[in-house]
């Protein structure tokens, strides 16, 4: 028996078919999108913005599943009428504008190119204004609603996106008769869906984006939606009631779809998540095994067993009860631009290409740990964890006038270790397990020393995902549970996922001068940040002066 994972990236839509049994993958098919720059729709003078056309979607739908499916047929034994389920993973918050049957506004002629009429893409920042009102109310009137995504609300959410629609896009919002997040919307078109309101939603999106909970009655109540705007509180009964976890299926796959994908008709469709729950999953997510899917951006995710209290912890995305893994709570935190800095270096600033990456990677390969006496902020793209704030930037310290540019691409890949030290120690000083780290995605399966400096940075070891798709892999290890082949997910998991045989273990010498650096790292975050207004920054320069000192001695 096999499954179908299917991952709907920033960039592109990919396609993997899985064997059951093992989680061996037969075939895989990647399709670019074919709108905007490398897919993303962009407003020139607007560089918050950031859309995709749904119709990209549809296209790389049948294109991936089609070749994926062509690719398994090479392989003995594989038989396309043997697939047993669908899962789909995608980006999020990505919300689209639909009308009452189903339909993205965007792919009406009236609407196609009204940017507004778009899906709004999770990298998204146009409403930055509208999240901080959100947090600003929910702060004075509904302190739950945020207390468990960190007390602040993002602009990369749901909520903050729709509002600003309607602030700036009125006719849009007034035509639309609902908004679906992607991860939902395209398990409701396999399954044929024409009515909003018969969407299965799932609680990954709604309860990390839309602020739902089942304590508190699902979605934010209407009197507090119409403290922002009455036209959010109208919208409220056209969207959904009740959000569920992987144990519940998004639908079966209706006869249209199932011709075009030579498909079984009727096969189950496993809920929607996004990219890095389902690829937590895909990398043997379980308590106590942090997952870190390293990308243009990079997510961590974890989980608690719902048997247990988990406290509300300051600066973290979510802790949504059914989020990633039915039965316990999800636990997100992450950050805005990863693999974006140093595409945004090489690329934008040095006019480079994927040769002058490696380049620089060998380069920066050779130097030790404080040579450069360079220290930056991770902030490209704003912060998601642990500040959660859209309107910070990127900061690099300690350039001279003999800097290279394999010293920058090294300060900027130690800024991302940095992040993503801070995010651990904040899990960490919650108690939130972490006995293992998993890492994912291209970055981690192909950049050794990038691995290494977060190791080194972190004082972990760092494990790699067997799988290099691991967001669809486990896309295909819940359909796999939903259709029956496997009793539950850690049965699933332990027969279907695995790790890299390669380990990233720390270095003690490394770690000690990273100690030093990360201190000074944390006192310009906490200073940039806003956490210590009154920080003296006046040392932090000579600080690393005296450590470039000492490693070229």
């Amino acid at each position: 028996m096999f499954t179908l994972g299917i991952d709907y990236g920033t960039n592109s839509v990919r396609a993997l078919v899985v064997r059951c049994a093992d989680g061996a993958e037969l075939g895989s098919c990647v399709v670019n999108y074919p709108s905007g720059q490398q897919g993303v729709l962009l407003d020139p003078k607007d560089h918050h913005l950031a859309r995709q056309h749904p119709g990209d979607y549809l296209v790389g739908l049948e294109k991936s599943v089609t070749g994926a499916l062509a690719a398994a047929k090479k392989v003995r034994g594989f038989d396309a009428r043997k697939v047993i389920g669908i899962g789909v993973d995608t980006t999020g918050s990505s919300p689209i504008p639909v009308d009452a049957c189903n339909r993205p506004l965007a792919l009406d002629p009236k609407w196609k190119k009204n940017l507004a009429a778009q899906c709004w893409l999770w990298k998204d920042h146009t409403s930055h204004r509208e999240a901080a009102q959100i947090t600003a109310l929910a702060a004075q009137h509904r302190p739950h609603f945020i207390a468990k995504c960190g007390n602040t609300y993002s602009s990369e959410w749901f909520w903050s996106k729709i509002w600003h629609c309607r602030n700036v896009a009125p006719q849009v919002f007034a035509a639309a008769h609902s908004w679906v997040e992607l991860a939902d919307w395209i398990p409701s078109v396999l399954a044929g869906v024409d009515d909003p309101a018969r969407v299965v939603r799932g609680v990954c999106c709604a309860g990390h984006k839309a602020l739902y909970a089942d304590d508190w009655g699902g979605l934010p109540d209407p009197e507090f939606l119409a403290m922002l705007d009455p036209q959010l509180a109208a919208l409220r009964a056209r969207l959904y009631d009740k959000a569920h976890d992987a144990t519940t299926a998004a639908g079966a796959l209706e006869p249209v779809w199932a011709a075009k994908l030579g498909l079984p008709e009727g096969i189950p469709i496993a809920i929607g998540e996004m990219d890095v729950h389902y690829g937590a999953i895909g990398c043997g997510v379980a308590e106590g095994v942090l997952v870190k899917i390293i990308g243009t951006s990079t997510c961590d995710c974890g989980v608690v067993s719902a048997t247990k209290t988990v406290p509300d912890i300051p600066g973290i995305c979510g802790i949504v009860k059914g989020a990633i893994l039915p039965g316990f709570y999800g636990i997100e935190a992450g950050q805005s631009a990863v693999g974006d800095i140093f595409k945004w270096w090489v690329e934008v600033v040095c006019c480079g290409d994927a040769a002058l990456h490696a380049r620089l990677t060998k380069e920066a390969a050779k130097q030790k740990p404080g040579q450069s006496g360079l220290l930056a902020l991770d902030w490209n793209n704003g912060n998601r964890t642990i500040l959660v704030d859209q309107l910070l930037t990127g900061l690099l310290l300690g350039q001279t006038l003999y800097t290279t540019q394999s010293e920058i691409y090294r300060a900027l890949i130690e800024a991302t270790a940095f992040g993503a030290r801070a995010i651990l120690e904040r899990l960490k000083a919650y108690g939130v397990p972490v006995d293992r780290i998993v890492c994912a995605g291209g970055i981690a399966e192909k950049n050794p020393l990038l691995m290494q400096i977060y190791a080194d940075i972190t004082g972990c070891t760092m494990q790699v995902s067997g799988s290099s798709q691991a967001c669809a892999l486990g896309s295909a290890i819940s359909a796999a549970v939903l259709a029956g082949a496997h009793q539950d997910f850690p049965s699933a998991q332990r027969k279907m996922t695995s790790v890299l045989k390669k380990s990233y273990r720390p270095s003690a010498a490394h770690r000690k001068v990273y100690d030093q650096l990360y201190a000074l790292y944390r006192t310009t975050h906490d200073a940039f940040g806003g956490v210590n207004q009154s920080s003296d920054l006046s040392r932090v320069m000579k600080d690393l002066l005296a450590l470039k000192a000492a490693a070229h001695a």
